[in-house]
């Protein structure tokens, strides 16, 4: 991922809880259980997968923009890896 996208580039990610405990939406991938938060280049991306992705229900859940850096500092600090979603969930870039 290093020459996909620049550290000060803005992305978009799924947040739970947006107006009380923030959290960033993580994922457990299916097939070998890795951990990873699931990130958008494009916004209309991320708003056209929203629907498709799983999240707890019950709980309130936003897209909010973050620096591609600060967000690769929050996933390396808990272990989770970055996987670049299309508008259709498909994979871009781990």
């Amino acid at each position: 991922m290093k020459e996909f996208i620049k550290k000060d580039a803005w992305v978009y990610i799924i947040i739970q809880n947006p107006d009380a405990d923030e959290q960033i939406l993580g994922l457990q991938e299916k097939e070998n259980d890795t951990l990873f938060i699931p990130a958008f280049l494009k916004k209309e991306d991320a708003e056209d997968c929203f629907l498709n992705i799983p999240r707890p229900a019950g709980i309130k859940h936003q897209i909010q923009a973050i620096i591609f850096e600060e967000l690769t500092d929050h996933a390396a600090k808990n272990n989770y890896e970055i996987f670049f979603l299309d508008n259709t969930g498909k994979v871009l870039e781990k």
